[in-house]
């Protein structure tokens, strides 16, 4: 059963729209390569999200480094201006 202006939608989405072919062991196949292909796909997600983190960590200790110098600079010139 199709349903009208839909078919464009599975389109859209990269994904052929396949009848089947009768062919048991042949649908199996095409079946099983499809999930090989998605469970890639979140695996290089996973470490690419892994990544994100990672990154994400080293920007808030850059931040709060650079926060501390910020401090640091700031009582630097305080007490050059009290010398003055």
């Amino acid at each position: 059963m199709s349903l009208s202006g839909f078919d464009d939608v599975a389109a859209g989405w990269g994904a052929p729209i396949h009848e089947s072919s009768g062919d048991l062991v042949r649908d199996a196949m095409v079946k099983e390569k499809i999930i090989r292909e998605i469970t890639a796909a979140q695996e290089d997600l996973q470490v690419l999200l892994e990544r994100v983190r990672s990154v994400e960590k080293d920007v808030e200790k850059l931040g709060a480094g650079n926060a501390t110098l910020q401090m640091y600079i700031d009582n630097l010139t305080m007490q050059m201006a009290r010398r003055r």
